[in-house]
């Protein structure tokens, strides 16, 4: 079968009657989600093997909300479409679908077009809005509406298209003297492969800011961890999957500016050790950014980007916070044995940076008047929360008898 009720379907025995008959392949291929690079390689290389196969017909199985590629890629597509010398026709389906911009085109491009019902197209040129499937036929945009892509299959049986009569469909009479209507030649599905489908998902603005934000969130939490541990790995990927989606789509270097910011100023809360004025800085920085992200029309859904915004809130002002100390933190007699305590500064600390001590790595900060280089000695002589109060081995307070 084709897919489920309602779709022609080939019955046992048909495709070799057909063959026999000498009836083509039809190939089907999905196009949903924006048509990117991926989708367009993807279209011009199925259109490639349609034609190396000499298929009777090419259906284009259509739901999508525009084009992200430059409009000289949109026109050579249009172009390949258009002069396929496989007649290409295009279903906007299932029920819900829709083809706007770049994606319409390739509507009215097609030798013959149908659409499912409670679809949409439009948003180009000559059509400003978007038309249902009878709006849609009336002014010409579509020469059916066909609730299956079976039905449309069984619509271009016998159809003048492309300069061919298409031979798509078969009419079985079965034993108890019932008819069905079955594919005339072997149908062939095409997607994208795995790989560029994961891609493709990316160029989501969804997926894509999802995929930013958590991955920016574990580079932080791996900040504040010692060495490079599975949150560091996991965030660089995720951050690397976001790259072709942001790349994509029309990303503002404003908000993507503004969403660093934010988390940065999550960062230098964390290691305070408790919420204060890069708290608010950050939380109205990566509203901002996430707000302002994306150009061209393109947005992120509000509660997408509430939800995402709170739930860093939360883990920066308190998860993190909670995980952090517990990572380092020591029971309370061990906290207090540590004052007094020597240690090595990894970084200058001028007055914060990192010490080393009794094997981990901790933030440290000293007197602005007794600034300590890399390397030297320290003294722990107080705690404040995630922070060690430290002193130079020789000059601080203790050695000057305070």
């Amino acid at each position: 079968m084709l897919a489920s009720a309602g779709l022609i379907g080939a019955a046992p025995g048909a495709g070799a009657r057909a063959d026999e008959a000498g009836a083509r392949p039809v190939h089907i291929i999905e196009v949903k989600g924006r048509i990117d690079a991926i989708v367009a390689n993807f279209v011009a290389r199925s259109l490639g093997a349609a034609q190396a196969a000499d298929a009777e017909v090419v259906v284009v199985q259509l739901d999508s909300p525009g084009a992200l590629i430059d409009r000289q890629r949109v026109d050579e597509l249009v172009f390949r479409v258009a002069h396929s010398s496989v007649p290409v026709t295009v279903w906007i389906g299932p029920t819900g679908a829709r083809a706007f911009g770049g994606a319409a085109r390739l509507v009215e491009a097609a030798a013959y077009s149908g659409m499912a019902p409670k679809t949409r197209t439009g948003r180009v040129a000559g059509v400003p809005g978007t038309l249902g499937p009878d709006e849609a036929r009336q002014r010409g945009l579509v020469d059916t509406v066909a609730p299956t892509i079976g039905e449309f299959l069984a619509e271009l049986d016998g159809k003048q298209v492309g300069g061919r009569e298409l031979d798509t469909a078969r009419v079985v009479t079965t034993p108890d003297g019932k008819t069905q209507t079955h594919a005339a030649g072997e149908v062939q599905f095409g997607k994208l492969p795995l790989t560029e489908r994961l891609l493709h998902a990316t160029a989501s603005p969804s997926v894509a800011y999802l995929l930013l934000i958590v991955g920016l969130a574990m580079i932080v939490f791996e900040f504040f961890s010692v060495g490079i541990g599975l949150a560091g790995a996991t965030g660089a990927v995720l951050l690397a999957l976001s790259a072709y989606g942001l790349a994509a789509l029309p990303t503002r270097p404003l908000g993507l500016g503004l969403v660093g910011l934010g988390m940065f100023g999550f960062a230098v809360d964390v290691q305070a050790g408790a919420p204060r004025a890069w708290t608010g800085i950050g939380t109205v920085s990566l509203l901002v950014g996430s707000w302002r992200l994306f150009g061209d029309g393109i947005g992120i859904p509000w509660l997408t980007m509430l939800v995402l915004v709170v739930g860093v809130v939360l883990l920066m002002v308190s998860g993190l916070p909670s995980m952090v100390r517990s990572r380092f933190s020591t029971p309370t007699i061990g906290r207090e044995s540590m004052i007094g305590a020597m240690g090595e500064a990894r970084t200058a600390v001028d007055p914060e940076g990192t010490v080393a001590l009794r094997g981990g790595l901790w933030r440290a900060r000293t007197n602005r008047a007794t600034p300590i280089g890399e390397g030297d000695p320290v003294r722990v002589v107080a705690i404040d929360g995630l922070l060690l109060e430290v002193e130079p081995e020789e000059g601080g307070a203790k050695d000057a008898g305070h």
